[in-house]
């Protein structure tokens, strides 16, 4: 019988096998007591169930087949087949309906029966890396860094740098960032506890490390390199990458956590170094990027120069990775530095404005992507607002953020200029900047058209394009009446600079219109001299020079006539000049090759308003310096406070100490004080003070806003008050004591009453 089942297991394939070679031979019968023999044809129908169960839940295709071995078995096993006729009759009609379902789960997706949990990158990382650390550090004690384990590795890098001082350093370095973060260092190996310890190892690395990692590798100084060379190319980076990794990791993190801004410009140049390692790890590029831009548009001033250099250098060399984020990061940061505007802000908003430009001209083909998004949008805001003509809509174009990206593209396109692909944004730039000045034209939003007439100033004479900027500015002496007597006076002249809206009581002022004339003065000025060479100037300058000479005749204020009249002088003599060369031309006004050329020419020869303007430039900046340090010598100065006597008081004490004496003068004297209280208790206000009154309520928050007529009350006030003091004065009870007695101190107080 053992013969004869080795003989079928021969015969039979795999999965004939896996049905019933297996198995013992079965006999025939069925007992109450379950023998040997009914046992195996159990086991038996147990693993064909099984089997089966495999197949219908794999459905690969199989199960015709697994029908045929079905088949099969009626001949090459009768009892174990006569076994399942009589016990289960399912195991033999086996369905071949899984073709289908196969087919069907193909078509369609069924859901897993369990969800697993999304995790990132840097969790897995992390992860791993806690992982590693606690099998590592399991059997490993915490080292604590000195001064001299510092000496030691210094002079060991300056010998010869390994890879395992290199990763010792690492470490330590690691542990000390981890000290900034108040964590423990419980899975670093070193620990730094000491704030020297720390200072001389941070010091260590930002001086040291970049040298030691450069000779480890082999590769050359920075100096010596024309070009930046990925340290990944050298074939000791692999054995290194971790160490490094690690390193710089540390180095984001560091600059994260400092708050001095010595100590962040000293590591922000460590990091200028390490820029062609960061280039090789993305993750730790990425997350130098996010600091570098912080830095950039919130930090100290040196701290925002070295940030720029090192996105600058980053952006070169992955311009395809990292450049398309880079601009859009920088602009939105622009933006929100730009919401509040004051001269202590300006240098701050020049400075994001310069070195944006600078980032754009990097890939003029993202920058008319970008430029092209941001410019629409303001359109967009610009066109709800002439439509809507709500407060909400006129406030989203009307306010510093928006007039700040204006003069930026302005900027971007004049310095890019000559520029095929960025030069159709000209236009709708110029549309959009005329449109704000025309959204509301009222006497408040001076201002705003001041900066919208210097933004399109630039961009025409940056760009070769004509834009018609002098008619807003001549319009304003039509719209003001510079011969109305101003309705009060102001203590200090109003910053056009760093306002965009006049207030009711700013418009009052002669602050309002000298600043007025100044600031026509010097756009008219700038724009005239942009177009000083041009041919067709005289054409250009004569709608201005009959606005400026009909303003003459109206206008009776001296002041204000004197800085016109130089103003159109200039004007007309740089006319003259252009018209009398113009006439010694021998080209006609068609040949634009010719009157290109003449205008180089007479560019380059100067003309009488270039000349003026240059000489005029000079004397404005040394204006401008000067106001600002004697502004800054005026806060550095601690004027000491007077503190002036009361005399009423020491009248008070004399009356007092002298009652009897003087019973009858001081009754008179408080009747009389009684009297004079009650006079002006029912004085009422009078019509000055009710203006004033209607001023302060109409008064708003706006750029500018002076106080009421209050102060000038309180001056009045104080000058009564020094006149009283200053009056000759009664002699008081006790001098009228002494004089009694024979006066010998009389003179000390009445010298002492002068000095009251």
């Amino acid at each position: 019988m053992a013969g004869k089942q080795k003989r079928k297991l021969e015969d039979l394939s795999v999965d004939e096998f896996l049905l019933s070679g297996a198995f013992d031979s079965a006999g025939e019968g069925e007992s109450e007591e379950e023998t040997p023999k009914q046992n195996g044809l159990k086991k038996k129908k147990k693993d064909l169930k099984s089997a089966t169960f495999k197949i219908d839940e794999q459905k690969k295709g199989k199960a015709s087949e697994h029908k045929d071995q079905l088949s099969r078995l009626k001949n090459k096993d009768p009892e174990f087949y006569k076994f399942l006729q009589q016990n289960d009759q399912t195991l033999l009609n086996f369905d071949d309906t899984d073709s289908s379902d196969d087919e069907d789960e193909k078509k369609y997706h069924r859901l897993p029966s369990a969800l697993e949990e999304a995790i990132s990158d840097d969790e897995n990382d992390n992860d791993e890396g806690q992982k590693a650390a606690k099998k590592s550090k399991k059997g490993m004690e915490t080292i604590k860094v000195t001064d001299k384990m510092i000496a030691d590795w210094k002079a060991a890098l300056k010998k010869e740098p390994t890879p395992r001082l290199f990763r010792d350093v690492t470490q330590a370095f690691k542990a000390a960032v981890a000290s900034t973060k108040g964590e423990g260092g419980d899975q670093c190996r070193y620990k730094v506890a000491d704030s020297s310890v720390f200072n001389a190892l941070v010091l260590f690395c930002i001086r040291d490390i970049y040298v030691a990692l450069q000779r480890m590798l082999n590769l050359k100084p920075e100096k010596e390199q024309k070009k930046i060379v990925l340290p990944s190319s050298s074939p000791k980076w692999q054995k290194n990458q971790i160490d490094i990794k690690m390193y710089l990791s540390g180095v984001v993190q560091l600059l994260s956590c400092l708050t001095e801004a010595t100590v962040i410009s000293a590591v922000l140049r460590h990091a200028n170094q390490l820029v062609p390692y960061y280039l090789c790890l993305p993750k730790q590029c990425r997350h130098l990027i996010k600091q570098l831009l912080k830095q950039w548009s919130t930090g100290e001033e040196t701290s925002r120069v070295l940030a720029f250099l090192a996105l600058n250098k980053l952006c070169r060399q992955k311009q395809e990775t990292y450049l398309n984020s880079v601009f859009k990061q920088m602009y939105i940061s622009y933006v929100q530095n730009c919401k509040f505007t004051s001269p202590n802000v300006l240098p701050m908003i020049n400075f994001m404005q310069r070195t944006l430009t600078e980032m754009y001209s990097l890939d003029t083909q993202a920058t008319y992507q970008h430029a092209f998004i941001y410019i629409r949008q303001l359109a967009i805001h610009l066109r709800n607002a002439m439509t809507m003509k709500k407060k909400e809509t006129y406030q989203s174009v009307y306010n510093w953020q928006y007039v700040h990206c204006l003069y930026l593209w302005c900027r971007v396109l004049s310095t890019l200029h000559p520029s095929d692909v960025l030069h159709p944004l000209i236009y709708p730039l110029c549309q959009v900047i005329i449109g704000t000045i025309k959204l509301v034209p009222t006497s408040r939003y001076y201002p705003l058209r001041m900066h919208c007439c210097r933004a399109l100033t630039l961009l025409s004479s940056s760009t070769n394009t004509f834009v018609p900027v002098l008619p807003f500015l001549v319009e304003i002496f039509q719209q003001v009446d510079f011969n109305k007597k101003p309705g009060r006076m102001s203590k200090k002249p109003i910053n056009f600079a760093v306002i965009l809206k006049l207030s009711k009581v700013n418009l009052m002022e002669k602050a309002y219109k000298d600043g007025l004339i100044d600031q026509l003065y010097d756009l008219i000025l700038e724009y005239f001299h942009t177009q000083a060479s041009s041919i067709g100037f005289p054409e250009l300058a004569l709608p201005t020079i009959i606005q400026l000479k009909a303003f003459l005749k109206e206008c009776k204020v001296a002041n204000y006539c004197k800085p016109v009249r130089q103003l159109l002088e200039k004007v007309q003599e740089n006319s003259s000049h252009i018209t009398g060369r113009r006439q010694k031309a021998a080209f006609g006004v068609a040949d634009a090759t010719a009157v290109v050329a003449w205008e180089k020419q007479i560019q380059e020869e100067g003309t009488p308003l270039s000349r003026y303007y240059s000489q005029w430039k000079k004397l404005r900046e040394k204006e401008i310096q000067l106001e600002i340090s004697g502004k800054e010598r005026m806060e550095d100065l601690d004027l000491p406070e007077i503190k002036r006597k009361k005399i009423q008081d020491k009248k008070l004490e004399d009356k007092k100490e002298f009652k009897d004496l003087f019973q009858s003068d001081s009754e008179d004297e408080d009747d009389a004080g009684l009297q004079i209280k009650g006079k002006k208790g029912r004085q009422g206000p009078d019509d000055d003070d009710e203006d004033d009154l209607e001023d302060l309520s109409d008064m708003s928050d706006d750029e500018g806003m002076e106080g009421g007529d209050s102060d000038d009350d309180d001056e009045e006030e104080e000058e009564e008050d020094e006149k009283a003091s200053n009056a000759p004065q009664p002699l008081s009870s006790s001098a009228l004591i002494k004089l009694a007695e024979g006066g010998e101190d009389l003179v000390e107080d009445l010298e002492l009453s002068d000095d009251d």
